[in-house]
């Protein structure tokens, strides 16, 4: 059975078919879903989502991308929202540097109440970095976001820098990309990392695995994100599904 514990099935891109999606993600054993909301719209959505069914559980938090957009107003909102039994985490948060809708400035501050937030709540941050590890890491430690720990969500970064996270209470998950021919960092990471710190995750719709890369992503393909992982440490996705499943259980403290 299978975890994926990155997912928006608050997307647009689910409005047609939303019902047959998550019919064949259960069809794959994949039992539980963890659907990130990062805006007003998306937030709404997965906390519907997760109300709705009882194997999906919500992550609420405001993307670094729309950081400009972000108001006190909607970051008490979020934390109204994380006492709600099916919220498990605070997120996704963090920095992108890739798009510059809002200044790098605009997006630290941001990630900075985001991270004390989540302590006052005493839930988990998933993080988003692209292009900005630097400022992320500094950030997490200035901040002592250890206190809380968190998941470094479609990690794409080092070794050093995954061993880095874990030292600071961080899970690491990997998602589609580790699949793609030319991803050398995320196959590396799963090589070395250690089962015991590793989950799974879509990121759907987006970063589609291998052999859909570049077509619609959906949970029902996050078990071939675990037999790439099984493939590049020589064990069984069986173990691979084990691992990662309980991993996720224990660190979202999924019912």
């Amino acid at each position: 059975m299978f975890i994926d514990t990155h997912v928006h099935l608050n997307a647009d891109q689910y409005d047609e078919d939303l019902t047959e999606v998550i019919e064949r993600a259960i069809e794959n054993k994949v039992t539980k879903m963890v659907v990130i909301g990062f805006d007003r719209k998306t937030i709404e959505r997965a906390m519907a989502l997760a109300e709705t069914y009882d194997f999906i559980y919500a992550v609420v938090g405001w993307h670094p991308v729309d950081a400009v957009d972000c108001t006190d107003e909607d970051l008490n909102w979020i934390e109204e929202l994380s006492a709600h039994p099916k919220v498990v985490g605070i997120g996704e948060t963090g920095l992108d540097y890739y798009w510059d809708k809002s200044p790098k400035e605009v997006q630290q501050e941001v990630f900075r109440k985001q991270i004390r937030l989540a302590k006052r709540v005493n839930l988990p941050i998933i993080i988003h970095n692209r292009d900005a590890t630097e400022d992320v890491m500094r950030i997490l430690k200035e901040e002592d976001a250890k206190t809380t720990g968190g998941v470094m969500h479609c990690f794409g970064g080092s070794v050093e820098t995954a061993r880095e996270s874990i030292k600071m209470n961080f899970m690491i998950s990997l998602g589609g990309p580790v699949t793609f021919k030319n991803a050398k960092q995320p196959k590396k990471v799963a090589e070395m990392i250690s089962l015991d710190h590793l989950m799974i995750e879509t990121d759907a719709p987006y970063l589609a695995p291998h052999p859909y890369r570049g077509k619609r992503n959906e949970p029902a393909y996050v078990p071939l994100v675990a037999e790439e992982i099984a493939r590049l440490k020589g064990i069984s996705v069986e173990e691979v599904a084990e691992a990662t499943t309980r991993n996720a259980e224990k660190f979202f403290k999924l019912s």
